[in-house]
């Protein structure tokens, strides 16, 4: 047993040095990101926040046809609902002629346009939500466009073994968990950091591992089959749906078909195949539910119903899957969660420099 713990801690020691860079990078970012609504609000007080706001918002018609109106060289490719008197709705445009995805803050209850379209990680919280997920990677290499993806999930896979190795090294933690024994030379003062930071992140630190194998499996995992044929992003034309269809009243009917079925985002076609989908949340014992857990679907060129899917009556796995977004962000129990899924994050930062410093003095090449 000895021997395998010897052999589990060079391992250890390794897999961190190898990841050490873009560990630092995911959780440096992932700290900031878990207050990225407080950000928002701080440094785009005159974009993300309304400052005039009625009681109720304007019929979707008006916003949908308002922003056809004010930007003729775009196409909506998504928008998320906001109806809290404080937070301004996100428009996901699709300029014509491309591929590429733009942003613009708009105020729901009286329908003006709080921005101009900007390119997808112009804002600094989106920025560094792409530094996070893609490392600034993606699709600067042609044979791999999606290598910040794939580093990322590898990263994540190294996290996660890094969080259990490191509790199998220190299995008896528990005996000193109460317990900080500094000692008198610097190596076991950085080694008594290392562990005692370890022990009390490890539960949020293996979660934020494991969910983050999930996100990045997930997302490559979808672009290698949507481009397994070697063809790129669907390059948007023209509109894909018809534009006499009454976005109000698919609002109103997936609330009759989802009980207690509240709207947050609305997907557009922004592809050949996609119909619009209206994804929400619905009342759950569920703490950790997702606020786009149930979705209901209506065809592009009629508005006709296709198909509701209520998070409520699916598998226990399927409630699992949807968890994941809440329990990654942290934001789950508001600053409850937040707060301590950001000191994790710091803690992350302190393992690295501590585990890093260990490793320099053990090779002497710091004294």
């Amino acid at each position: 047993m000895k021997d395998v713990r010897k052999i589990l801690f060079k391992v250890h020691g390794y897999l961190a040095l190898l990841a050490l860079i873009p560990i630092i990078l995911i959780a440096l970012t992932g700290s900031l990101l878990v207050f990225k609504f407080e950000l928002d609000s701080l440094l785009l007080s005159d974009r993300a926040i309304i400052s005039e706001a009625g009681q109720n918002r304007m019929p979707m018609n008006q916003l949908v046809a308002g922003v056809n109106r004010s930007n003729p060289d775009y196409e909506i490719g998504s928008w998320e609902l906001f109806d809290d008197g404080y937070e301004a709705d996100r428009v996901y445009l699709i300029k014509t002629g491309t591929e590429q995805w733009y942003k613009l803050f708009l105020n729901p209850y009286t329908g003006k346009m709080l921005s101009k379209p900007e390119i997808i990680n112009h804002y600094f919280t989106d920025w560094l939500l792409e530094v996070h997920y893609t490392l600034l990677l993606n699709d600067l290499w042609h044979e791999q466009p999606q290598l910040g993806t794939l580093i990322g999930l590898i990263v994540a896979i190294m996290l996660t073994f890094l969080g259990v190795s490191g509790l199998i090294i220190y299995r008896k933690f528990w005996r000193k968990i109460l317990t900080f024994k500094p000692g008198k030379n610097r190596q076991t003062q950085y080694r008594e950091i290392h562990r005692q930071v370890g022990i009390w992140s490890s539960p949020i630190f293996l979660i934020i591992g494991m969910t983050g194998i999930y996100f990045n499996l997930v997302e490559f995992l979808h672009e290698q089959e949507e481009h397994a044929d070697g063809a790129g992003h669907y390059i948007m034309e023209t509109r894909l749906y018809n534009d006499q269809v009454n976005f109000d009243e698919m609002l109103l009917e997936s609330q009759r078909k989802l009980s207690g079925f509240k709207p947050t985002y609305f997907l557009f076609p922004y592809e050949p195949e996609l119909h619009f989908t209206i994804f929400g949340e619905v009342p759950t014992m569920n703490i950790f539910a997702s606020e786009y857990g149930s979705t209901v679907s209506f065809d592009k060129q009629t508005a006709a119903f296709i198909s509701a899917y209520d998070i409520r009556e699916q598998s226990f796995v399927n409630k699992l899957v949807d968890s994941l977004r809440e329990l990654h962000f942290g934001n789950f129990a508001g600053l409850y969660s937040k707060v301590p899924y950001a000191i994790v994050g710091v803690g992350i930062l302190v393992s690295c420099i501590s585990g890093l410093l260990m490793w320099l003095r053990r090779k002497r090449i710091l004294q």
